[in-house]
């Protein structure tokens, strides 16, 4: 619990700086003003002789010299006017208080979300093969609201400590033996009830492990919601629903219980121990009303600031769970982090910025780094061009925890400027060899060498902005075909667009949609047909006008005709841009240069497609019959 308060603690005097001194100097200033105000209330009205404070009381000569130089008859009026104008003092800097207080929250809160973000985007494509997507939308959204509650409370803790502290300093001026009292009663109290606040931390884990249990569980309904209508599965998913949303149920009123149940305890001890005072004041220590209105007013001031920080700590203890979480994940990212620190600290051509194009300050020729381009104030990486070749050399690659290698001593060319297929059965290696390429993953051991040098991270940024992907899986957002295009090139004009239509085959369904280019296509494209959400994802890729573009199965979903004009488009690319397809289907590859065969992890094949399929005992011809079988008997059924 300290170790993750500490931690956040520096973070945030880290991203707030000299704020949050001012933010303390105001919280003392307050406290002070608050303190004045009401403690001098009833020594100043017995000044003016309202009434007798008695041998206990607070003395203030120099006080009294002042009040003497007004007339009797408007002293109290002087008195009251004073008390007002410190009230409303404090009132007035108590609200700009609570601005600044917000505002040092939403930054720090705003910081975090984009570290965090920005940590997650940044790890290495093998981080997110172990990972849930909807764990990574539950921190950014549900945990990270948690930890910008729990620093809100941390601040309201603070101001609650400084003016407990400032008040006490006040009581033990007026009467340090009654305060002394007060203060070993709140001492015990607060001993006694140590149990709830462990208690509450325990409900938090519960309410971090409920929340991502619910928000995985409806990402992956609504993910395979089409599924669930089909299969009539609605009734087993309301049920799972309707028991998570009773655990969650039953986890608020649970803390509530807590946190009510402490605060009952502290307003009931209240009662009895200033009936206690008042009691011993009046029947066994003889005590003057005047110094009993001022028992009744200490207690009064201080015995609430006790229940708040009690109440405080519950509250932040059972929002420790959010910031372990979220301190984990950044601590995970960093750990997986696909660009090194020290890469970047040598000084290679890219930061973890560039990763993030925002406003810059103007910079001379002199200040820029290879391979970057500046664009006014915006600054983005300069793309790699393909010239000759990518080789895989001796390349061995195991997925984490697994024991079997998905690449073995691979070693394949890739030309420029032609078209290479990939193939084998299912589990082959394919997308392995594809994600080595592209550098998503790096190699066990062995290289990846574009043209002839070895893809390290100084060059992993320019050479993946160098490359157009389009997977087997079409991603789209939920907004128009004019936005999802401009994804990938923001300036791009509407001639640019259609362009890129045209080559996918994409635009002559386009222009029949209702508003073209602006009609919106639902979540990841759900209003389209598979084949015509591909095409859209091809265009896209082509837009962005890449050295190397790689078809994961993009062109399974389209029907003979359009699947045509795709390769058609591809054939013009030729001795333009290097084209990877991976391909299940043979027929679709039968104007690639070069075949690469796969078959557990190995490389067993590799030549032009005329050479491989006329090979008789080759495994690339067998593919080809075994798939010519299949069509022949379904074209005979």
């Amino acid at each position: 619990m300290i170790s993750e308060l500490q931690f956040f603690m520096r973070k945030l005097h880290r991203v707030t700086g000299p704020v949050l001194y001012w933010n303390l100097l105001g919280m003392i200033c307050i406290s002070l003003m608050e303190g004045i105000g009401i403690y001098m209330l009833v020594p100043m009205l017995s000044l003016i002789g309202v009434f007798e404070m008695g041998s206990t009381g607070l003395h203030l000569p120099w006080l009294s010299e002042i009040l003497n130089h007004f007339p009797e008859n408007g002293r109290l009026l002087l008195v009251l006017l004073t008390f007002v104008l410190i009230v409303s003092g404090q009132a007035w800097l108590q609200r700009l208080q609570t601005i600044r207080n917000t505002r040092i929250q939403q930054q720090f809160v705003r910081t975090l979300r984009m570290e965090t973000y920005r940590a997650i985007i940044m790890a290495q494509w093998s981080f997110f093969l172990q990972k849930r997507k909807s764990d990574f939308n539950h921190i950014l959204t549900t945990e990270l609201a948690r930890v910008s509650q729990g620093t809100n409370i941390m601040l309201q803790m603070a101001a609650s400590l400084i003016f407990t502290g400032i008040q006490i300093g006040l009581a033990f001026w007026l009467s340090a033996k009654l305060t002394t009292l007060v203060l070993v009663c709140g001492l015990v109290l607060f001993i006694v009830l140590r149990k709830f606040v462990k208690r509450a931390k325990q409900i938090g884990d519960q309410t971090s492990e409920y929340s991502q249990s619910y928000y995985n569980g409806i990402t992956e309904h609504f993910n395979g919601i089409k599924d669930i209508k089909s299969n009539m599965l609605e009734k087993s998913h309301i049920s799972w629903f309707e028991r998570m949303c009773g655990r969650i149920e039953q986890n608020v009123i649970q803390f509530s219980q807590l946190n009510s149940g402490t605060q009952l305890i502290h307003r009931v001890s209240a009662a009895v121990i200033i009936a206690a005072f008042i009691y011993l004041s009046l029947h066994v220590l003889a005590v003057p009303p005047a110094s009993l209105l001022l028992i009744i007013l200490i207690f009064s001031r201080l015995w609430p600031r006790f229940t708040s920080i009690q109440s405080n700590l519950e509250y932040m203890s059972s929002m420790l769970p959010a910031f372990r979480i979220v301190r984990e994940l950044q601590t995970e990212t960093e750990k997986s982090r696909e660009i090194s620190e020290k890469a970047v600290h040598a000084g290679e051509p890219y930061d973890q910025e560039l990763m993030f194009p925002g406003p810059r300050s103007v910079r001379t020729k002199a200040q820029v780094k290879p391979n970057e381009h500046v664009d006014g104030d915006v600054r983005r990486i300069e793309p790699l061009v393909l010239k000759e070749s990518i080789e895989c050399q001796q390349v061995n690659y195991r997925y984490e925890g697994s024991d079997t290698y998905s690449l073995f001593e691979a070693y394949a060319s890739v030309p420029a400027k032609g078209m290479t297929a990939i193939v084998g059965k299912s589990g082959a290696g394919k997308s392995t060899m594809i994600d080595l390429i592209m550098g998503l993953i790096r190699p066990e051991s062995g290289q990846i060498l574009v043209d002839g040098v070895p893809l390290t991270e100084n060059r992993l940024l320019a050479w993946r902005s160098s490359i157009g992907y389009v997977s087997q899986d079409p991603f789209l957002f939920h907004t128009s075909i004019r936005e999802n295009l401009r994804l990938v090139d923001p300036n791009a004009s509407e001639e640019q667009m259609w362009h890129a239509l045209q080559f996918s085959s994409s635009a002559g369904f386009v222009r029949k949609l209702p508003q073209g280019l602006d009609t919106i296509i639902g979540d990841r494209g759900i209003r389209l047909s598979g084949g015509e959400r591909q095409r859209l994802v091809l265009a896209r890729a082509m837009l962005r006008n890449p050295s190397v573009l790689v078809l994961d199965e993009a062109t399974s979903a389209l029907d003979s005709e359009n699947e045509q004009h795709i390769h058609e488009a591809l054939e013009r690319l030729k001795g333009h841009v290097t084209v990877i397809v991976i391909a299940h289907r043979l027929s679709t590859i039968r104007t690639a240069d070069r075949v690469i065969v796969l078959d557990e992890g190995r490389v067993i094949q590799q030549g032009g497609y005329q050479q491989l399929s006329t090979d008789p005992v080759g495994t690339f011809s067998k593919l080809l019959n075994m798939q010519a079988g299949v069509v022949g008997q379904s074209v005979s059924h």
